[in-house]
């Protein structure tokens, strides 16, 4: 009986233990997944993405289409930079295969741009609390030989009038694609690492448009509280939007038409040095 005993109580250990060991191991194997998800970096153009790249560890270059993916790790984390090309439909296509490929923690989309607020300069970022398409506008009504008024064309919401039967009434309102707290919080928590210019939050703004007209950029500055304007961040933000994968953008000044600031193509890397400050504080509240 006491052999008996004995061998009930031998298997009870035996399989207590098989069960604790495969519990800790399926928490190791989750906390080891989760940390698998890397962080996507976005740079339109190589001056805006391989400086990034280059400072990575155990790179590797992965290509799908025309989009280079640089796979590498920073402090031993995954971080993939993704060289998209410029403008809304190769950001948007690039955004939705690196999601599709990688299934990242999070995505930056970072760059230069050109200036709307009169009191940034050069060399200065803008971290994106939010980012709008400038570009999504409908136009009124005129007739023949009466002439155009951009002045006058209204915002166009196509995600508002998904499933309308008739014009929804939010349609004509801006839709504002608000950065993730967490990766904002990171960034502004190493702001004073930057000593080229200032680091302030503002409206990113984009468009398959290059905006030259003074007037026209005051007006997009007043109508939509721009910032700066580029080519790429608005369609980023709403590909992941799409997928619930949080996102930040972050552009710096590289000229300024309001206030007469030259192009300065030393900028892009500027704004990396700063971005990659952004990723290792995020990383670092990660783990």
């Amino acid at each position: 009986m006491r052999k008996k005993i004995a061998s009930l109580a031998a298997l009870s250990v035996l399989a207590l233990s098989v069960f604790t060991g495969c519990s800790s191991t399926t928490q190791t194997e989750a906390k080891e997944k989760k940390e698998e998800h890397p962080i996507i970096i976005q740079g339109p153009m190589p001056i805006e993405a391989e400086k990034f790249a280059g400072k990575l560890e155990n790179v590797k270059e992965e290509k799908s289409g025309s989009f280079v993916f640089y796979k590498g790790t920073l402090n031993d984390y995954p971080v993939i930079v993704t060289k998209t090309g410029k403008g809304m439909e190769n950001t948007a296509a690039a955004t939705a295969v690196a999601i599709e490929k990688y299934d990242p923690v999070a995505i930056i989309n970072q760059g230069t741009s050109g200036g709307h607020d009169p009191e940034l300069n050069v060399f200065d970022i803008v971290i994106g609390e939010r980012t709008v398409n400038l570009g999504s506008l409908k136009t009124g009504n005129m007739a023949d030989e009466e002439g155009i008024e951009p002045t006058a064309w209204k915002p166009m919401d196509l995600m508002a009038s998904e499933g309308s039967a008739g014009e929804d009434p939010n349609a004509e309102k801006i839709r504002y694609y608000d950065g993730d707290e967490t990766l904002l919080a990171a960034a502004k928590a190493v702001k004073d690492t930057y000593k080229k210019g200032k680091v302030v939050e503002g409206t990113i703004g984009s468009a398959d448009v290059w905006n030259n007209e003074v007037d026209r950029i005051q007006w997009f500055h007043e109508k939509y509280g721009s910032s700066v304007e580029e080519m790429e961040g608005a369609a980023a933000a709403q590909i992941a939007g799409a997928y619930d994968v949080p996102f930040l953008g972050i552009r710096v000044l590289s000229n300024n038409k309001t206030n007469g600031g030259a192009y300065n193509p030393d900028t892009a890397a500027a704004n990396q040095e700063y971005v990659f400050e952004v990723v290792k504080e995020y990383i670092s509240e990660m783990k």
